[in-house]
């Protein structure tokens, strides 16, 4: 019988993405992975590595670690998209015990260019998504076993944003979600934790973009997935079962 971990990351869609990055990462301690992607959303976004056949080069990738990889195609803006995704894979790999919130709908936009369907689709993806899977996740996990939720935020609880309203209104609202629901799920010895990765290298920086924010890093460089795949590595492991409720930036100190 196989009793290694189980872990969901949303949001693999692209080779430079941090899903991509927490997958590899998660495999190379031997957790059996399921993950989601919706590839048509990047493309649309424009990122030049979000290609069709991604998903299942990264399943053969996965595999060489000897675990088990399941993956979907989902759209967290829809209503049943927790439960179609956790029911598929409790049928492929069984009871899931790690879930990572990575997946994100982003558009720029400031106060004169919002619309109710810009703030809607943002809504739908970072707060509803996110929220009805973490509970529906926790619904069938409570007093079985022991869990580990990993949300993304951004540095809204840092400084502001200008120009990225709904987004960091919307990750405001994860951040909100994260403090409260990790006391409500203690007692069933789930934890609920959530990571600013600060600007991060992961497909969407052109060289002007780092030439501008690289001085704001103190360490010297710009941020890579891997850096937060690592964090979140660490804080759904044994080690980890104190931390519970905490907004963490891992950012490099970096300062706007």
């Amino acid at each position: 019988m196989n009793h290694k971990k189980i872990a969901i990351v949303t949001g693999a869609s692209r080779r430079k993405g941090i899903g991509t990055a927490i997958c590899r990462e998660l495999a190379q301690q031997g957790v059996n992975l399921f993950f989601t992607h919706l590839t048509k959303y990047d493309q649309k976004t424009g990122y030049d590595d979000a290609e069709d056949k991604w998903p299942e080069q990264l399943k053969r990738e996965l595999l060489e670690y000897g675990i088990e990889v399941g993956h979907m195609e989902l759209d967290l803006s829809k209503e049943n998209a927790s439960t179609v995704l956790l029911n598929e894979v409790e049928r492929i790999l069984g009871q899931p015990t790690i879930l990572i919130n990575n997946a994100t709908h982003c558009v720029d936009v400031n106060f004169s260019k919002l619309t109710a369907m810009i703030l809607d689709d943002h809504y739908a993806v970072n707060v509803r998504g996110t929220c009805m899977l973490s509970t529906e996740f926790a619904k069938r996990l409570q007093g079985r076993q022991a869990g580990r939720i990993v949300n993304f935020v951004s540095g809204q609880d840092k400084s502001p944003e200008p120009g990225n309203l709904a987004y960091v209104t919307t990750k405001g609202a994860v951040s909100a979600f994260t403090k409260t629901l990790a006391m409500e799920l203690a007692p069933y010895q789930i934890t609920v934790n959530a990571i600013d990765p600060g600007p991060t290298d992961s497909g969407w920086m052109n060289t002007e973009i780092q030439q501008f924010l690289k001085p704001k890093f103190p360490m010297g460089r710009i941020g890579v997935p891997e850096d937060a795949a690592r964090l979140v590595s660490f804080l759904v492991s044994d080690t980890a079962s104190w931390i519970t409720g905490q907004i963490i930036h891992s950012d490099g100190g970096f300062r706007d």
